[in-house]
């Protein structure tokens, strides 16, 4: 049986998701913090402006502050949940998403692979996501987005899910980026992650989106629970192994809260 979000976050509630850690950088104009909420679901704040990006409603978000600007990566439920955005978004806030997470989601403006717009006084470019390998699930290009925003001149790259294609190999200047890891069919698990990251060297690396076990008994507590083939700590080792003596600063955020004992 599959439980509803409000559901699942009832259930959750014994967990102190509410101690979610913050970090920050030196940027112009202020630091800019980052919050991770949610395996996918990062809030952003710079000088009184706030993004959040890929906002879930099976995250704690009581904590979470209303957004000026919304990123929405692709259009699966942990990535677009139209209960998290009409929880944060601001009255007439933007909301950016693919033309395909628009088809479930019509009040959002459409930025396609490879276009630049401007948001809430924010510059976003849209980073194709897509696969290169054969297999399921499958990532088709053109139907998700990574972005690369610039606040307080510095550039922060939300990798979507996908593969190291030539489009993230080509970005340069990037101070932070988020980028997904232990993906199905063996795509972008450690070691393909990190040889990914050193192609373009950001600043600062986040790995999110890599307990998938965890998130899909976010979505169904009454399934398996977390653990079990996947030793998510290894792989998080196996990465930073992997850009040991790359100028690359790896910071890993309370994207999982710990699971209520049985």
């Amino acid at each position: 049986m599959r439980l509803s979000i409000a559901t699942t976050v009832l259930l959750l509630s014994c967990v102190s998701l509410s101690a979610q850690s913050s970090d920050r950088i030196s940027a112009e104009g202020g630091d800019i913090v980052f919050t991770p909420i949610v395996h996918a679901s990062v809030q952003v704040e710079h000088a009184g402006t706030v993004i959040q990006v890929d906002p879930w409603s099976a995250g704690d978000l009581s904590q979470a502050k209303p957004a000026d600007l919304i990123l929405v990566t692709d259009d699966p439920g942990h990535h677009l949940d139209p209960t998290a955005i009409e929880q944060l978004r601001k009255p007439g806030a933007p909301v950016v998403l693919t033309a395909t997470a628009q088809a479930k989601f019509a009040d959002g403006r459409v930025l396609s692979n490879g276009q630049t717009g401007v948001f809430a006084g924010i510059s976003v470019e849209a980073i194709p996501a897509y696969d290169l390998t054969p297999g399921r699930p499958v990532h088709p290009k053109g139907e998700a987005n990574g972005y690369v925003i610039t606040l307080g001149g510095k550039r922060i790259f939300f990798a979507g899910v996908g593969e190291c294609v030539p489009e993230i190999q080509a970005l340069r200047d990037i101070d932070v980026a988020f980028m997904p890891m232990n993906l199905p069919v063996d795509r972008m698990r450690p070691i393909p992650a990190a040889e990914c990251v050193k192609t373009f060297k950001p600043k600062i690396v986040y790995l999110n989106h890599y307990d998938n076990g965890y998130a899909r008994w976010l979505t169904n507590p009454r399934g398996p629970r977390p653990g079990g083939a996947q030793d998510t700590a290894a792989t998080l080792q196996a990465f930073q192994d992997a850009i040991q003596g790359e100028p690359i600063e790896f910071r890993d955020g309370d994207w999982y809260p710990p699971v209520p004992a049985q």
